[in-house]
């Protein structure tokens, strides 16, 4: 029998409904999936949002739009967490030098924080590529688990997240490995694994012993790892 590995739902159920929709969270909330990965951006007037790319399929820059001139299916990170009730949900904040809205200063993960501390702890995981947006996370507050996006997962990777306080760390699925996952448990970390849909990769890597399988496909990744518990 496998151990339990979480079904966390990428950008929601992002193959039943748009992604990164209030519908895509209500979904995977009703396919059965444990948690929700969502990304987060700031947009002119500072209101924290809930979208992938930097910019909007019309090609205007998030950052620089005000929130109510974004079109309507973009919700804020209010109402994207309020659509997750009764998950965990890993909030992704995306800073990247090379995108449009680069912020070094990291305005948006200390906006987060201040969004997660009105509501009750114990759901939230926040997640980055960039080092030093999940160090501002711990400095504002370590209390929140963080996570390090990345490729690969080789030891350097492990001994960086580890120094660094993190929680987990979330790989690229084809970079992992049984004898990965063990030395990131060793080290005392959680393994979040993206983005996986196939139902025979997903029951490997739950034999691997990786915490949670990040995917498009929820209501097929429940069906097949709830099968291979049985």
């Amino acid at each position: 029998m496998l151990g339990v590995t979480h079904v966390i739902a990428h950008r929601g159920a992002s193959r039943l409904a748009r992604e990164n929709t209030i519908e895509a969270f209500q979904l995977a909330v009703s396919v059965g999936a444990d948690g929700v990965e969502l990304d987060v951006r700031r947009t002119a007037d500072g209101v924290l949002v809930v979208h992938h790319d930097a910019v909007v399929n019309d090609g205007r820059v998030i950052a620089q739009t005000p929130w109510q001139e974004l079109p309507a299916h973009i919700p804020t990170l209010g109402d994207a967490l309020d659509a997750c009730d009764g998950l965990w949900v890993n909030i992704e904040i995306k800073n990247d030098e090379r995108e449009p809205d680069f912020d070094p200063d990291d305005r948006a993960a200390a906006e987060v924080l201040a969004t997660l501390a009105e509501r009750t702890p114990g759901r939230w995981l926040l997640s980055a590529f960039r080092l030093r947006t999940i160090d501002r996370c711990r400095l504002v507050d370590p209390t929140v688990p963080t996570a390090w996006l990345t490729l690969e997962l080789d030891e350097r990777i492990v001994e960086t997240a580890h120094e660094h306080g993190y929680t987990a760390v979330h790989p690229w699925s084809p970079m992992v490995t049984a004898d990965a996952v063990k030395r990131c448990h060793q080290a005392g970390l959680l393994v979040n694994t993206w983005t996986c849909n196939d139902p025979g990769h997903a029951r490997a890597l739950a034999a691997a012993g990786v915490d949670g399988i990040i995917t498009d496909v929820p209501d097929v990744m429940v069906a097949a790892l709830r099968s291979a518990e049985a």
